[in-house]
């Protein structure tokens, strides 16, 4: 016998259609989530929802009642791709109404060039929420380990006067303290090197293809993040069949995002291309690309530039996907080809970016802090 709980799941799970077979009957607050999920998931009415934006706005509203967050994600994409809830979201009230994430950034991002006047500030609006979101919680830990990789890879013990970190001097010297002259004989000098001028050179290479929008919303805050470390000149590069250098926007994220152009074919080899006429201390330059590898140009020319770059000795990293769902569809054989070179390869969550980033600048063997992390 089953208890009228679980055949109340039973029921929510095979939905309203008489032949369910459970003979349960919900209260009203049941028909209610019944008719969310049946406005979603029924496959006789595709389109469930209506077109109206009344309809939608209050669908959003019950999913956030009734589910939790995690679930309510899990909805709003699915209703992206079952109910072509994506020219909805071009609805003023709709964009007020979701759930803001990356995805829905992504979406946004793909729509930008056909996004009505009336819902544009709102879109705006919507991605520098999630914008600040993701600052306040990937900002910090970036700074901190880039900065103290840096650190860690100029000091020197030759310093010039005006190089001195007399901080670091004197906690280093204080044995050889001398009580008679109550002075610090500065027996080893601790610089801090360049001080003034950008220690590493950092390209971020961002296929824009459609299938990487979420990777490309943490590029573009990462991109903000390391352009504002005054010992890194980074630069931003987005492409698809042609490339476009985003670097002066990267002091505003929204702006960077809104510049890149979601969707379209891949020409990897160009953008590899126009990297390389940009680098100018290849030992000192830290690239990485960020695709899937399916190259839509030249396979012979992008296999050519890349062992080009890594020849000249720059430290190209190449990441599969840098977003939190895990290792995507990518072309195994360039794949297999660039880690021949030597070339990491690999999917990269935002959480371990920050580390991934200070072990290439401070020249650490990237495979060897794979194994680790």
């Amino acid at each position: 016998m089953h208890s009228n709980n679980e055949l109340r799941k039973w029921r929510m799970i095979l939905g309203s259609d008489k032949n369910d077979g459970t003979g349960c009957q919900l209260s009203a607050g049941d028909m209610r989530i019944d008719q969310t999920l049946e406005a979603l998931y029924d496959n006789q009415r595709q389109g469930g929802l209506g077109p109206s934006s009344p309809n939608v706005s209050r669908w959003l509203g019950d999913i956030r009642t009734f589910f939790p967050a995690s679930v309510v994600k899990v909805m709003q994409q699915d209703a992206l791709k079952r109910l072509n809830l994506t020219q909805m979201l071009l609805e003023k009230e709709i964009l007020e109404n979701a759930d803001a994430d990356v995805h829905l950034v992504a979406t946004l991002l793909s729509l930008s060039k056909v996004i009505p006047e009336k819902t544009k500030s709102t879109a705006r609006m919507v991605v520098q929420k999630v914008v600040d979101e993701l600052l306040r919680k990937l900002q910090s830990p970036m700074q901190q380990a880039v900065t103290g990789a840096l650190n860690r890879s100029i000091r020197n013990t030759r310093p010039r006067h005006n190089e001195i970190n007399w901080s670091l001097t004197i906690r280093k010297n204080l044995r050889h303290y001398q009580p008679a002259y109550q002075t610090i004989i500065p027996e080893t000098k601790i610089g801090d090197g360049r001080k003034r001028s950008a220690l590493k050179d950092v390209i971020l290479c961002l296929d824009q293809s459609g299938s990487m929008g979420t990777s490309v919303v943490y590029s573009g805050i990462f991109g903000a993040v390391m352009a504002s470390i005054p010992a890194l000149q980074t630069k931003m590069v987005v492409f698809d069949t042609a490339v476009a250098d985003l670097t002066e926007q990267l002091t505003d994220p929204v702006d960077l995002l809104f510049g890149v152009q979601l969707g379209g074919g891949t020409d990897i080899q160009l953008a590899l291309t126009y990297c390389q006429q940009q680098i100018t201390r290849p030992a000192d330059t830290v690239m990485v690309l960020i695709t899937d590898l399916y190259e839509g140009g030249n396979p012979a020319n992008m296999r050519k530039r890349a062992a080009e770059l890594v020849s000249a000795g720059v430290q190209l990293i190449v990441l599969l996907a840098l977003n939190d769902e895990g290792a995507p569809s990518y072309d195994h054989e360039n794949a297999q080809f660039l880690a021949d070179l030597g070339v990491p390869v690999f999917a990269c969550t935002p959480d371990r970016f920050p580390g991934l980033m200070a072990a290439a600048l401070s020249k650490h063997d990237i495979h060897q802090w794979l194994n680790t992390h």
